[in-house]
């Protein structure tokens, strides 16, 4: 007897639970990443280890993710806790856009799934693309005020200096303040549940969109034999795959052996497809809601689009001879 055919509503049920307990884990994790920040680290500390200036402190944020790699699903709560600890809003903005690529994971990752078809080149690309654009992004960020960036309830949040929260003994003099490990565990632990909760539901939110829209619209027949065309024509070819990334929101650890197995769209396609999507899809537009106000959501979301497609531009014209370097060869 043939097995039944699945239900248009069973896919969606599958594909909501493989994106849900996907990017689960990273939420959680960048909870209790969170809730540490918020417990033992100092006000102001990430702006006292920072460079002095703008500009060098924004570089310096686009390589935090080699030192904490988190993906993309564990950032949001992370940054929220960084900002309300004194880190820079171009700073911060900065580590958000590029942790999720530039990291060791997400390097390794994807030379695995190129192997064979320049893996470190791919790597390589997507890296330093992924990181000009955040900086770049950040530069762009710091020149705007917090208060017309970031929610309200998260400017509510920023703590004043340490020195204003010194303990001073009878004479008005500072004091070492005494660490209760215990009670500091117990706010990590407060910190971590709420900031968990807050973003899960906002993230709960984005997959349920992204599995209706990955089971029902995007893998429809007719749509997949326009494939063939669009893939074909270099104006359009980044874009669809952009758009892709979009819906589909992978994970920046995995996304890369899902795109390596395509075999219609050209090389460059595929990089903007790995750097757009851990840096915008539609779980993201839902986790960055928790932090940053709509319209700067939506700034955000047009103009990495922007940067992004041009870099792909950029990177078309270099890539047959970036091909033909011999320490770039597969």
């Amino acid at each position: 007897m043939p097995l039944p055919a699945p239900s248009p509503s069973g896919d969606i049920f599958f594909a909501f639970l493989s994106i849900l307990l996907e990017g689960a884990p990273f939420i959680l994790l960048g909870a209790l990443i969170s809730g540490v920040i918020d417990a033992w680290l100092p006000s102001g500390a990430m702006d006292r280890l920072l460079p002095k200036r703008a500009f060098p402190a924004i570089l310096v944020s686009g390589l935090l993710g080699i030192i904490f790699p988190v993906c993309e699903c564990a950032i949001v709560p992370v940054i929220r806790r960084l900002v309300q600890k004194g880190l820079p809003l171009g700073c911060a903005m900065t580590y958000m856009l590029a942790a999720p690529i530039v990291n060791p994971i997400v390097a390794l990752s994807t030379w695995t799934a190129f192997t064979g078809r320049d893996p470190l080149l791919m790597m390589g690309s997507r890296v330093t693309m992924g990181y000009v654009i955040a900086v770049l992004a950040g530069m762009v960020i710091s020149r705007f005020a917090a208060s017309s960036v970031l929610k309200d309830r998260v400017l509510a949040g920023i703590v004043a200096p340490a020195t204003a929260k010194m303990n001073l003994d009878e004479n008005g003099g500072a004091v070492a303040a005494r660490t209760d490990h215990g009670a500091k565990f117990a706010q990590a632990m407060r910190t971590a549940q709420r900031d968990f909760l807050d973003v899960a539901l906002y993230f709960v939110i984005g997959v349920a969109i992204a599995s209706i829209l990955k089971t029902q619209v995007f893998y429809r027949p007719a749509l997949q034999e326009g494939m063939t065309v669009v893939a074909g024509n270099h104006w359009i070819a980044s874009p669809v795959l952009m758009i892709m990334a979009f819906v589909l929101s992978l994970c920046s650890t995995t996304d890369a052996f899902i795109i390596a197995a395509d075999n219609l769209f050209p090389a460059v396609a595929k990089l903007t497809f790995l750097v757009f999507g851990p840096m915008m899809d539609l779980k993201l537009i839902f986790l960055y809601s928790t932090v940053l106000k709509p319209r700067a959501v939506a700034l955000l979301l047009v103009s990495l689009f922007v940067a992004v497609y041009a870099a792909g531009f950029g990177m078309e014209a270099l890539w047959p001879w970036l091909q033909s370097l011999p320490w770039l060869k597969k």
